[in-house]
Formats: structure tokens, sequence, C-alpha cells
């Protein structure tokens, strides 16, 4: 896919590692539908930012965990482009709780913006993608989508049920939409984040060192521009993954 000209639509793109990878796609020449909850500002922000790399932009509000306001995104980003041809969904509520601290209404958010919002998004946008005969789907997952991480358990087992109804939708929707995604490491530590538990995560890849937003950015590009991967996830992560495989005594331990 060349990416000058066509029309991304981008869940949580106003900040952190969504708004990277938005003025990323901004920067390759997309035009940017931003989607975001609850920062507006921010929003705006990376909305004008992208407007100075010369495309389109524009800022869009939902709550992707209610059904009607995930289907009123895909319908305004549509309506106010014509079309979408790209959905990077990055939205994800980040809720620290086991079991017991789980709350059915913590349950049903978080599910609700990975999975339910994921869900209808995708039956909006792709009869479109299909019928044009291209379109392009990155899900954004993390270690909990295959790894038990029972202190964020709504987010695991979202994150898990994202990245198989996205594996789904790569076969159903082939050959026209290409459906893949993308798992980040550690690659930008939350604000006033301790200088040794940078060190330690650090540590805790092969590769001995935090990555950046950026490799999180190229990622995403390459899996858009690379017209034959299709229903694959792309670790970028510096090996943080089998870090628990090196050898006792190694530089790093």
């Amino acid at each position: 896919m060349n990416l000058s000209g066509k029309v991304a639509l981008v869940t949580g793109g106003a900040v952190r590692v969504g708004r990277a990878i938005a003025l990323g796609l901004a920067s390759a020449g997309a035009h940017l539908a931003v989607h975001y909850h609850r920062s507006a500002d921010a929003a705006q922000e990376t909305v004008a930012e992208a407007r100075r790399r010369g495309v389109k932009a524009i800022a869009l509000q939902a709550d992707l965990a209610g059904p009607e306001e995930a289907r009123a995104l895909a319908r305004a980003a549509e309506a106010h482009f014509g079309r979408v041809d790209i959905v990077v969904h990055g939205a994800s509520p980040f809720v620290r709780a086991s079991l017991s601290g789980t709350t059915p209404e913590i349950w049903r958010q978080v599910l609700g913006v990975l999975v339910d919002g994921f869900f209808i998004l995708a039956r909006e946008l792709t009869p479109g993608m299909v019928a044009r005969g291209e379109g392009n789907i990155v899900v954004i997952l993390d270690r909990g989508t295959f790894d038990p991480w029972p202190d964020f358990l709504a987010h695991s087992v979202g994150k898990s049920a994202l990245w198989a109804l996205a594996r789904n939708l790569a076969v159903e929707l082939a050959p026209h939409v290409r459906v893949n995604g993308v798992v980040p490491g550690p690659v930008l530590p939350p604000p006033d984040y301790p200088e040794e538990d940078r060190a330690r995560i650090a540590r805790g890849t092969l590769l001995g060192r935090w990555g950046d937003p950026q490799d999180v950015v190229e990622a995403v590009l390459f899996l858009l521009r690379s017209d034959y991967i299709t229903g694959e996830v792309l670790f970028v992560d510096g090996g943080e993954r089998w870090a628990h495989r090196r050898p006792v005594g190694s530089r790093l331990e």
C-alpha cells in the first residue's frame, strides 16, 4: 500500500505511542482521523502537528466501549473523508486489577474498548475496503496478549481476544484487507517513572535497553506497506519475550 493520500483512523491517537503512530502516518502522507476519549487538548495538538506535515486531519471523540459511539466514530470518519483505508487500533484502557479487584464495570469498559469497539469499527469500515479492493488494519497488542498477566486481568484477556479477532478477520477479509498486529515492548516509560525501574526493565530485554516510540511507528509502517504479510504479529520489544532464556551469568543478568 502506498500510504500517500490514504485515510487512516488511529484509535487512541492523541497521546503517547498512539500519537507517534498517527504522526508517522502523517509523515508518510496519510490523512488522519485521530480518535480520543478524554484527551481533547492532546488530540487537537496531534491534529495540528499532522496538518503541519501537509495532510488533512481531524479529531473525533468516542468512548469505544459504547457500541453506538464506536459506530458513530466510524461513520464520522467516512463522512468527513469519503472513505477509510487504514485502521490502527491502539486505544487501550490500562487498569491494574486482579480477579478480586476487577469489577464488572472495569471488565466491560476494558474489553469494550479493546474488543467490542474494534469489532464495531471492522463491521462498519471493512465493507468499503473490500469494495475498493484494498484495506489495512493493524492492532496494537502487548505482552499480556500471549502471557498470563493476572495483575492486569481484563487488559490481558482483552488483548488476547483482540488478537483472536484480528486473526479471524485476516482470514475472512482476504485477499482485499490485510490484518496484522504489533507488540511493543518497553518503548515509552510513564511520566516520573523511577530510574531504578527503568534500569530493571532495560535489563529484562535481550538488547539491554529501552526502545523508542519510533521503533513501533516503523513496524506499523512496514506492515502497512508490505503487501504479502497478513495474519501475522511483529514483536518490537528488544527481545524482552525471550530474555528469560538467557544463560545464567550472562552479561545482563
